[in-house]
């Protein structure tokens, strides 16, 4: 299993109160903001770390929509970084809740998942009982995420890689951190992939403009 997120910084009680708000804006989850860590992968047999660069590409706050790419560097068999582009859906009650109700996770997933880590801890018990739809996120230091990779943008199906999880994130609001879990009934991979906001150049894989389920990629502000 994937190490438990520590996170020494104060948790602040959340209202009960659920007003279905946007969530505020953040400069450090913006679009073309960048990203830098490491992806842990363990399994029975062996535990191995890629490097990983996130990049947001769009967002609509007011639909819980982000999207952007993931490179995956120095992936064993892999000749060339292995890079995805990915769809993610924003937890704020208003959009979607903590259950995600697809893709093959059932609400015990969910909660096991989002208990890794410790900014979830305040918000447990009400979204064990309705799925935190009662809670008020919109000024949460912390943002919850699900991100979903949709395809390869520079290998081919067969590169024997797969897409088939999705991940459960977890983001700093204060210093832009992002840690993820990873979540695929039909693997027994445990993911970690913990990273960090950095300042990069242009992204040699950018993908504005790319028309998803909510259309092209906006570039607006979001946290």
């Amino acid at each position: 299993m994937p190490v438990r997120v520590v996170d020494n910084t104060q948790i602040p009680q959340v209202s009960g109160v659920n007003s279905g708000y946007t969530l505020s804006p953040c400069t450090l989850l913006s679009v073309g903001q960048a990203f830098a860590g490491t992806q842990n992968v363990s399994s029975i047999q062996k535990e191995e770390a890629w490097r990983v660069n996130v990049r947001i590409q769009g967002c609509d706050l007011d639909h819980g929509y982000l999207c952007g790419t993931m490179e995956a560097l120095n992936v064993p068999l892999a000749e060339t970084p292995v890079v995805t582009f990915w769809e993610g859906e924003i937890v704020d009650n208003k959009n979607y809740t903590f259950f995600t109700g697809k893709w093959d996770a059932k609400p015990d997933n969910d909660v096991r998942h989002w208990s890794k880590f410790q900014s979830f801890s305040p918000l447990q018990n009400q979204v064990e009982a309705d799925g935190g739809k009662s809670l008020d996120l919109s000024n949460y230091p912390y943002i919850f995420m699900r991100w979903k990779e949709l395809y390869f943008v520079n290998v081919g199906k067969d590169c024997g890689l797969t897409i088939a999880g999705f991940y459960y994130v977890c983001f700093s609001c204060s210093d832009g951190s992002i840690n993820g879990f990873y979540y695929d009934p039909n693997s027994r991979l445990a993911i970690c992939c913990p990273i960090s906001s950095i300042n990069v150049g242009d992204d040699p894989y950018s993908c504005e403009g790319t028309t998803s389920s909510h259309g092209t990629a906006q570039s607006s502000t979001c946290c």
